[in-house]
């Protein structure tokens, strides 16, 4: 249980790299079975596989008219998950307890063998994560994440990589054609944004690259099943390359999150969050 906590680093760019400082020496790149994951070299300077042959071509109108993306619509939502990760370090397994509040909160009270390890909440602003096995309680700004890590994080993109929703629904597309796949490249505050529309008009996957540090991060979406008429992705895969700060070498983190249960719900959910008032004082 005691590296619950690199799981939730992942998911969010950030929290338990926030209190431990150590890198692996030796780059190492996790192959996952479960989805086609591009190979990424460990140079410096190098650039994510698309997932399909690069070869795209302009947009027409009629193109345009077909990009349209289905997205989920919910009030609340409740899930229970399986997630494994890969890491230069480690890899380890847990179960994840979700509720979400569309556009607005998310908490994640993260488990194994039945037993509560931690517990993070997330809104717009601020993320309060709470360690129950080691005592330690702390919150963070996305801003603190985005110094320390060189990458621009936001509580949209979080929210995307649960749902399989558009992250950056407001900024100006540019829509060419992949093979199979519609592509809509973005950019958003230093930040390139390439979504992999499939013929289902879903979204199968995401590629965040940040232009200064080519650090990026893919969110690919699969095993879509339908709930509440809308068609969900029951699997999403994480895949964050970065360079470290420590040797300046690429390494990579691989976080598979298989949902048990989905529930879209109109009843509001309630969010426990309790720290004990000698953690708070701390703070």
């Amino acid at each position: 249980m005691k590296h619950y906590s690199i799981f939730l680093f992942t998911l969010s760019f950030l929290i338990a790299s926030c209190k431990r400082q150590q890198v692996s020496q030796t780059p190492i790149i996790s192959s996952v079975d479960t989805l086609k994951v591009a190979t990424i070299p460990t140079q410096k300077d190098s650039v994510v596989a698309a997932p399909v042959a690069p070869t795209v071509t302009p947009n027409t109108p009629a193109e345009e008219e077909k990009v349209s993306i289905d997205e989920i619509d919910f009030k609340y939502l409740k899930a229970k998950a399986k997630v494994s990760y890969k890491s230069p370090n480690d890899s380890q397994s847990f179960v994840v307890d979700i509720r979400m509040r569309k556009d607005s909160l998310i908490w994640l009270n993260i488990s194994a063998f039945g037993i509560t390890g931690a517990t993070a909440l997330f809104d717009k602003d601020v993320v309060k994560f709470y360690d129950k096995l080691h005592g330690e309680y702390n919150e963070y700004t996305y801003a603190n994440f985005a110094e320390k890590f060189n990458f621009n994080l936001s509580y949209d993109i979080l929210q995307a990589l649960v749902v399989g929703n558009r992250p950056f629904k407001k900024n100006k597309s540019r829509v060419t054609r992949s093979n199979e796949y519609f592509l809509l490249k973005q950019t958003d505050n230093k930040v390139l944004i390439d979504n992999y529309i499939g013929e289902n008009k879903k979204l199968k996957k995401i590629l965040l690259t940040q232009e200064d540090t080519s650090n990026k991060l893919t969110l690919d979406f699969d095993d879509f099943t339908t709930l509440n008429q809308f068609l969900f992705p029951q699997s999403s895969l994480i895949t964050l390359d970065y360079v470290s700060k420590v040797d300046q070498k690429m390494y990579q983190t691989v976080v598979n999150i298989k949902h048990t249960k989905v529930e879209l719900l109109d009843t509001p959910l309630e969010f426990p969050f309790r720290i004990p008032e000698k953690l708070l004082n701390k703070n």
